[in-house]
């Protein structure tokens, strides 16, 4: 089947909104289509196609005798395409304007253009679409056909294949009986309840209603080097003596005032739980601080906090904390970051470094303008007058006031009374305070805020949305309950080695990501330059972390947050990160010797290339006679003169040697049967897949593509 493509895309692709799209693949080609996220199959795009560019045609030549209706919420661009073309609503309500003659014929046209395509499109939606998942009961094919179990098992042993109501049929062979019932299925849809809330409820803002907004920090280092204290001593800065312990209540997030200007903090844990939001799609954060003592240097977790950092591509700002101590050693921390690609400004380098003294206060002032500094460089805009949406970034259980998350606004303004859902919560907020506790009606761009009133504990890393009540609210987190509940019966497996042999995607580079963990930092150079090596024109190996020390379980959540497999030389995995692994499906291998691993890597590179494919010819049929079939076009008689002709082979229609005709078989039956295959010396009817120049004495040739092996 041919290539297949989601309403919206290919309402996008013609300037129109996907509710129109929808309306006119509905009535136009009768499709029962029932939402954006609907599949259209090569087929059926090809006939829609044409009926839009026809459209189209009368649409510009019209143009001047027509009033153009414009939606009111149709966005720029989308007003400036549908300029040209006529109110779609005239094809199915004429009697609301009057239009003149030369104009009631062509609509007169248009509907027996309609009628016909309404009736081959009836004949596969008889009653209403009917979609099957790639494997499927009997019993439960039987249920979606409408058809007794019985009379589909007939089928099944006419078709040579025996089953009971309990056995599973794949998609070619329910597709063989439903033709035989006189019906199509179609595969079923994927569907993702999140990406229909983003779809749904999101948008690009225009550029004129962008206004500057507060950055997002956050702040990551290793344990014991003052990343709490210097979360302290930044909220201290900010504490007018008058507010001196104002602060009542931790919400995760809080925002400061520094020279009349806002920046929001996130009190996250540390880069895990950074981490644990971008790898659910979430980018929270604007700028990192990595907090490093000048007293202890770089170590372990400061090189996962500049991994993580990195790989969502952040800029960061180093605190060079504890410099008030004796054994502090500035050049020593800047030259081991050095290591890491974070070069000073000092040394030539574009990394901000600032020394600090979290105890003292001390350079907490120049850290923050630096801050200030980088975010307006980076000019962070928003629109605050639209119905906002957040990203969850804490969430809880209160006892007394019910499940209560805090959020941090991305766009538009929250409020206090605004229906909104998140995932598969939904609600109305009761009420909103900001990071001291104070009660609040409002939070714009970039502003955290607890709220109250949502049904169920939300997910750290959701994002939230204002919709317009409590229905719509409701439905969208329902489908959401529904969809997420379905995701655990089906267990998503992540990167392994052994799968990327079969990762086959077409026309995109692919990308193997690698994290490596050695006993000494030489090894990590050594590996990491070898392993990039291996990359070539089709695949590209990135060693998106090395660093010396036991596989952690911070090192397991970057991997699922990059889609990366962890290689340790002489190390092994914490007990928690070897549970966390397993649960998460995220493969951790072990070496002791570098081309091991090295061997392994490129076995996987050689699964990922495109494969190379042979052709192999699996017979000829002789065309004996042809037929014209209704709905279905010429159907060739044929006689097997060498090997055998299968159902999903290619064809290739020869005509005196030529080829006239490569592509697919749309029918194949002995009889009046349908069957999967003909063997030589047998007849039968073989229809071509739109094409139906089919002459006696034309030869069919039936052949696959049969993949080898790819070597470096």
């Amino acid at each position: 089947m041919a290539d297949k493509i989601r309403v919206y895309e290919l309402a996008k692709e013609n300037g129109l909104e996907s509710k129109e799209m929808i309306k006119i693949l509905n009535d136009e080609f009768n499709l029962g289509i029932k939402s954006h996220m609907s599949m259209i199959s090569g087929d059926n795009r090809k006939l829609i196609n044409e009926f839009l560019s026809e459209l189209n045609d009368d649409s510009s030549k019209e143009v001047s005798e027509e009033e153009i209706i414009e939606k009111p919420k149709a966005k720029a661009k989308q007003e400036k395409k549908r300029e040209k073309k006529v109110d779609l609503k005239t094809f199915d309500e004429e009697e609301e304007k009057p239009v003149k003659k030369n104009r009631k014929k062509k609509n007169k046209k248009r509907k027996s253009k309609k009628s016909n395509r309404q009736e081959k499109n009836m004949k596969a939606n008889k009653e209403s679409r009917i979609e099957i998942p790639e494997t499927v009961s009997v019993k439960a094919f039987a249920d979606k056909l409408g058809e007794s179990p019985n009379s589909v098992i007939g089928k099944l042993i006419g078709l040579g294949t025996m089953a009971g109501l309990n056995d599973q049929i794949d998609f070619d062979t329910a597709n063989l009986v439903a033709m035989d019932f006189g019906k199509e299925i179609f595969p079923e849809e994927a569907y993702d309840a999140l990406e229909e809330q983003s779809y749904d409820l999101d948008y690009e803002d225009k550029e004129e209603n962008l206004i500057e907004r507060p950055p997002v920090v956050s702040v990551m280092g290793h344990v014991d080097h003052g990343k709490t204290s210097i979360l302290d001593a930044i909220r201290n800065t900010s504490v007018t003596r008058g507010e001196a312990g104002g602060i009542t209540q931790h919400i995760g997030a809080y925002t400061v005032n520094i020279n009349g200007k806002a920046i929001s903090f996130l009190d996250t844990p540390g880069h895990e739980a950074f981490t644990e939001m971008r790898m659910r799609g979430a980018q929270s954060t604007d700028i990192a601080i990595l907090v490093v003592a000048a007293d202890d240097g770089v170590m372990p977790q400061t090189v996962e906090a500049i991994n993580h950092a990195k790989a969502a591509g952040i800029p960061i700002i180093v605190a060079i904390n504890k410099m008030d101590k004796e054994t502090a050693d500035q050049n020593r921390v800047m030259q081991g970051l050095m290591e890491y690609g974070l070069v000073p400004e000092e040394w030539g380098g574009d990394t901000i470094m600032v020394p600090v003294s979290a105890h003292t206060g001390n350079g907490i002032q120049d850290l923050l303008e630096m801050v200030l500094l980088v975010a307006e460089v980076r000019e962070l805009k928003a629109n605050p007058n639209r119905d906002a949406v957040g990203l969850i970034i804490e969430a809880q259980l209160d006892k007394s006031r019910g499940p209560v998350a805090t959020v941090l606004v991305q766009k538009g303004t929250l409020r206090q009374g605004d229906y909104v859902v998140t995932g598969s919560a939904s609600g109305r907020i009761r009420a909103m305070f900001d990071s001291k506790g104070k009660p609040i009606k409002k939070a714009g761009p970039s502003i955290p805020a607890q709220i109250l009133g949502l049904s169920d504990v939300a997910e750290a890393g959701d994002k939230i949305y204002a919709v317009k009540d409590e229905k719509l609210a409701r439905d969208y987190a329902d489908r959401a309950a529904e969809f997420k509940r379905e995701e655990r019966l089906i267990a998503k497996a992540n990167t392994n080695l052994e799968d990327m042999y079969s990762d086959i995607q077409e026309g995109e580079l692919k990308e193997l990501n690698i994290i490596v963990k050695t006993d000494v930092k030489g090894t990590v150079d050594a590996v990491s330059t070898s392993l990039t090596k291996l990359s070539n024109e089709e695949v590209k190996v990135s060693v998106i972390a090395g660093a010396v020390g036991g596989i952690t379980e911070s090192d397991v959540l970057l991997a699922q947050a990059s889609n990366a497999i962890i290689i340790g030389f002489n190390v092994r995995p914490t007990q928690g990160a070897m549970e966390r692994a397993k649960d998460n499906n995220i493969e951790i291998r072990t070496y002791s010797v570098i081309y091991e691993a090295i061997e392994d890597v490129s076995k996987a590179i050689v699964g990922m290339l495109d494969p190379e494919f042979k052709e192999n010819v699996l017979g000829r049929a002789e065309v004996r006679d042809t037929f014209k079939i209704p709905g279905a076009g010429t159907i060739a008689g044929v006689m097997v003169t060498t090997g055998l002709v299968t159902r999903k082979a290619k064809i290739r229609l020869l005509r005196d040697n030529v080829v006239i005709f490569d592509g697919e078989i749309s029918s194949m039956k002995r009889f009046k049967d349908d069957v999967s295959k003909l063997q030589a010396g047998f007849e039968g009817g073989i229809g071509l897949e739109r094409y139906n120049d089919i002459k006696v004495g034309d030869v069919m040739e039936a052949y696959e593509m049969v993949e080898t092996e790819r070597s470096l």
